[in-house]
Formats: C-alpha cells, sequence, structure tokens
C-alpha cells in the first residue's frame, strides 16, 4: 500500500540530510532546525504569522515533552555536588579502594562502579564523584591515568548512558521520536548495550594491558595532576565522620529501594523518572540542612540553580532539534494542528509507507544505515541532540522492513550516546581527561578501535534481533 508524498514530506526529508550534513561538518544545527519548522509551518498554513509563531509553538512543545527529563538531570547534579562539598562521596566510595590491588582490579571496579553510579547520576556527575578519589588509589595499583580516564569513559558515557536505564533520558527522547513506548526501546536494548559494553570494555583492556607490558602506556602521563586533585568548594568540616558514614549508607538504600519500587510497581519512563528525581530532592534537602544549618535553606535553593543552569546547557542544543523531529509524528498536529494531507499517518509514518512500496530495504540494510546515522549524529558532541534523528528513522526503516522498529532505535541509541556522548569526540570527553589530567585527543584514540569494534559486533548482532 502506497502514500502520496506532499511538499510537507520533501521539505522533512530534505532537512532531515540537512542536519546529518551540517552534523558531519560539525557545524552547529538549530539554524537549521528552526528553518525547518519554519517551512513546513508556511508549507502547511500557507500564513507567514502562524509560520513564525510555530517556532515559539514548537520549541513550547519540545520542552513540555523534555522537561522531565530535564528536571531529573539538574536535580541529580545539584545532588550530587552536596556529596561532593560535604566529603559524603568520599565516604560511599572509599571501601572500593581496598578492592584496588592490581591494575586489572583497578580497570574493572573503576569500570564497574562508575556504570553504577552513571545509572543514578549519569556520567558527568559519576567522574566527579569518584574520580578525585579511585584516581590516585589506582595509579598506586599500577594503572596509568590513561586507563582509569578509558575505565570510566567508556563504561560511563558509553555503557551505563547509552542505556540509561534509571532515569531513563536517552530512550525517552528515542521512543518519543520513533513513536514507541519507553519499555518497547529500553526492552529491545538490553542485549545491544549489553554486547556493545562488553565487547568495547574487553577490547579497551586488552589493549591497554598490551600496551602497558610493551611500554607504550605509562604511569607518568597524568601522574601529578592526578596526584593533587581536590574536589573542588569540598568542606570537610560540614558533617562529622559519623553523618557521612550514615549518609554514605543511606542515600545508596534509597535508591535501591527506588529500583526495587520500579520493578514491582512496574514503573517506567516519566513514573520512573518522577521517583529518582523526588528521592534526589529529598536527599538534597536533608543533606543541605544538616551540613549548613541556618544556612541551609539559601544554600538548597543554590545548589538547585546549579543543577539547573547545568540541565539547560546541556539540552540547550537539543530542544530546536527536537522541535523539528516532533513535527515528524504526534507534534504537527499538537503545533499546527489538523493540517496533514489525507489519510496520511503521520510525516514519518507516511516516508516509511513509501519506502515500503518503492525500495527493498533489507533488515541487513537497515541496521548499518542506522548504526551509521547515529555515529554521524553524534559528531556533534553531544550523543543526544540527534537521537530524535535516529529515532524518527528507526520508524522509518521498521515501517519499511515491517519488524524491528524497537531494535533499530535502540540501536541508533547506542552508536549516537557511544560516539557522541562522550567516548570518541574530543571536546565530549573532557570531564574524565581533566580529572585524570590526560589529553582528551589521545583519549578518544585509544577509544576508537575498541568502540568501532563493538559498533560493528553490536550492528551484526541486531541483524539478527529485527
Amino acid at each position: 500500500m502506497g502514500v502520496e508524498l506532499a511538499a510537507l514530506h520533501w521539505i522533512y526529508v530534505i532537512f532531515i540530510v540537512l542536519i546529518i550534513g551540517f552534523m558531519v561538518m560539525r557545524r552547529d544545527t538549530t539554524l537549521i532546525s528552526i528553518t525547518g519548522v519554519f517551512l513546513i509551518a508556511l508549507t502547511a498554513t500557507g500564513s507567514l504569522s502562524a509560520s513564525i509563531s510555530s517556532i515559539f509553538s514548537s520549541f513550547i512543545f519540545a520542552i513540555t515533552e523534555l522537561l522531565p527529563t530535564i528536571l531529573v538531570i539538574s536535580i541529580i547534579v545539584a545532588m550530587s555536588k552536596t556529596l561532593t562539598t560535604t566529603g559524603i562521596n568520599d565516604v560511599m566510595i572509599s571501601p572500593f579502594s581496598k578492592l584496588i590491588r592490581t591494575p586489572a582490579l583497578a580497570y574493572w571496579t573503576i569500570g564497574i562502579l562508575m556504570m553504577f553510579i552513571s545509572w543514578f547520576f549519569w556520567p558527568s556527575p559519576a567522574v566527579a564523584l569518584i574520580g578525585a578519589v579511585l584516581l590516585p588509589v589506582a595509579i598506586r595499583a599500577g594503572l596509568p591515568a590513561l586507563g582509569v580516564a578509558i575505565a570510566m569513559n567508556l563504561f560511563g558515557h558509553g555503557l551505563a548512558l547509552s542505556g540509561d536505564f534509571i532515569i531513563q533520558g536517552a530512550p525517552k527522547l528515542t521512543a518519543d521520536a520513533a513513536g514507541l513506548s519507553v519499555s518497547e526501546v529500553i526492552n529491545a536494548s538490553v542485549p545491544l548495550v549489553l554486547v556493545m559494553g562488553i565487547v568495547t570494555t574487553v577490547t579497551a583492556f586488552y589493549f591497554l594491558k598490551r600496551d602497558l607490558r610493551s611500554g607504550k602506556v605509562t604511569n607518568s602521563t597524568g601522574l601529578s595532576a592526578a596526584l593533587t586533585i581536590e574536589p573542588a568548594e569540598q568542606h570537610i568540616n560540614l558533617l562529622s565522620t559519623t553523618q557521612k558514614r550514615f549518609f554514605a549508607f543511606f542515600i545508596p538504600i534509597l535508591f535501591a529501594l527506588d529500583v526495587a519500587a520500579m520493578f514491582i510497581l512496574d514503573l517506567t519512563g516519566g513514573d520512573a523518572t518522577a521517583l529518582i528525581g523526588g528521592t534526589s530532592v529529598f536527599i538534597l534537602l536533608v543533606i543541605t540542612m544538616v551540613s549548613y544549618k541556618n544556612k541551609g535553606l539559601e544554600k538548597t535553593t543554590s545548589y538547585l540553580i546549579e543543577g539547573f543552569q547545568f540541565g539547560f546547557k546541556v539540552f540547550g542544543p537539543v530542544i530546536p532539534i527536537a522541535a523539528f523531529f516532533y513535527l515528524g509524528d504526534a507534534g504537527f498536529t499538537a503545533i499546527l494542528g489538523d493540517l496533514l494531507p489525507k489519510n496520511s499517518h503521520g510525516i514519518v509514518n507516511d516516508l516509511g509507507i513509501a519506502l515500503a512500496s518503492v525500495v527493498p530495504l533489507s533488515k541487513e540494510i537497515g541496521a548499518l544505515t542506522i548504526t551509521v546515522v547515529g555515529t554521524i549524529t553524534g559528531l556533534d558532541g553531544s550523543g543526544f541532540s540527534g537521537i530524535s534523528l535516529v529515532g524518527s528513522i528507526a520508524n522509518l526503516f521498521g515501517t519499511a522492513i515491517g519488524a524491528g522498529a524497537a531494535t533499530l532505535t535502540a540501536l541508533g541509541q547506542i552508536a549516537a550516546i557511544w560516539v557522541g556522548g562522550g567516548t570518541l569526540v574530543p571536546w565530549a570527553l573532557i570531564p574524565a581527561a581533566a580529572i585524570c589530567g590526560v589529553d582528551p585527543f589521545e583519549l578518544a584514540r585509544r577509544n576508537l578501535k575498541p568502540v568501532t569494534i563493538g559498533l560493528v559486533a553490536t550492528t551484526i548482532v541486531a541483524m539478527f534481533l529485527i
């Protein structure tokens, strides 16, 4: 069954190509996305004033859709700041330092710990939470600073962020763009995240161990920086040792209860995000009031402001591009009204139907293409600004193939975030590279081969799962 494509569809396709092209050239896509919204609105409404208004309306729609994710990340960052400044994070992580006796134990302990903390705090705050404490310990155990950076980077910005099972920010964006539920994308991503994570981290460890034996990587790189790192604005005397130990035990218990509640009550998506967010606010309030006493009220607001600044700084570039891609699905009617052509199922769905009737798209070609598109969209260095695009394209391919939309969506999400979320693009590696005192370009170079091998393996597995 075919579908008649109108000017709206072709404009949408042209701007998808333009957005990918600008990403490849490492140029910002905000202007392109806004222009795309304007031209689609002008074509649909025929009104200049309505088209100009639609730009603002599309931003409102995108922010409304993204707001729960922005809020929870902002709150978690604010809470993470309190843990760092009060010294609670030192106590939380110090037991793990006893496990770090050899370079291998250092790599896997830091990596796995980074993964778990990143699931709850996201990678950038997690780097701050564990880097300053475990980096000197790892170096004394024989793991170079570059090895620590690789472990934190691959397990945090790669494995944890690409799945994002707890906060569910990434699957929410891709699921919305693909017209799927968050749970569908998460379920489809589990085997792919595992394959990508295991292949990449094991390969990286093999290359690191080989170069340690040959002397290509030594303990000297980043050593002076590592041993002198101190958490910024840390005030150890805010809490007593007993209080720190109590909170270090209490906080993981609360988040463990959250995870249990998610499974027992079947909470996903917005409900799971709200539970994590509410728990984080509770922890932030309690720690701040106990730590700062009479100044607690003011410090609570100060930490929240810092968190919101971080959240909107990260998601600011995402809003315009999300506004454009939301027009491909449900956002069109919400922003512009019922102006789609007759018998239309939405712009993206129409394109998928048209593609299915013209091009014999196989699951192998679909999986390979999604991986390439996800990789390209990650070149901007955020990892998130392009996952709405891969979600839309995955929906299109899934419709054309007749199956596998969730698997393709998860594959595109993994490719985009592993590349752009902070494992290959040098300017996205700064948090891990900075705290380890290593060159971000060297870190990116070390990650290139393991991540590439991981993407190839994951794409092949996805072909069998579609």
